[in-house]
């Protein structure tokens, strides 16, 4: 009995820790990834401000090919969306809009995964000597408990993983 007693009382510190550690993480997580294409940005923007262009290189479109992705009449920059729905888990259903677009330079999507949260992803074009750095960022909110903010941990190598490959992706169509 004692023994059973200890165990309990071990296991409760240790969840109280856990929770504790938890609620001091970072509720604010971001992801960054870059890569530099062998061209101008007036060449890589129209891959960037199309979500239809979009789903050429991105990482996420070949995991469901049962997906079934809808856009909406905007074909480009403020206002276009895309919503998709697939029934495996790592994909999900949701929705993104781009929120802002600036020629040349920018584009920032919200992302809305549904009972997952809410995100900002944006992607930033620099010139330099005819060549363009893409950087590609994601900001999320990992929510006021400590569970999620358990799961910011794990964001950056998550989400940094399908950035890279997406920005390898971008790179290899942008340069053919």
């Amino acid at each position: 009995m004692r023994l059973i007693k200890w165990i309990l009382g071990a296991v409760a510190v240790l969840f109280v820790a856990l929770v504790a550690i938890g609620m001091l993480l970072p509720r604010e997580v971001t992801v960054a990834r870059s890569i530099e294409i062998d061209a101008p940005a007036e060449k890589v923007f129209p891959q960037i401000n199309s979500l239809k262009a979009m789903a050429d290189w991105s990482p996420w479109m070949d995991r469901d090919p049962d997906m079934v992705v809808t856009y909406n009449e905007v074909a480009t920059g403020d206002g276009a969306v895309m919503e998709w729905q697939s029934d495996q888990r790592d994909v999900g259903s949701g929705r993104q809009e781009i929120t802002e677009s600036n020629l040349n330079e920018s584009v920032v999507t919200a992302l809305d995964f549904g009972d997952m949260g809410l995100a900002e992803a944006k992607l930033l074009l620099a010139e330099a000597q005819g060549n363009t750095v893409v950087t590609w960022t994601l900001d999320a909110d990992m929510g006021a408990g400590p569970l999620g903010r358990w799961m910011g941990l794990m964001m950056d190598n998550w989400v940094g993983t399908d950035y890279e490959i997406g920005l390898g992706r971008l790179k290899e169509l942008v340069e053919e």
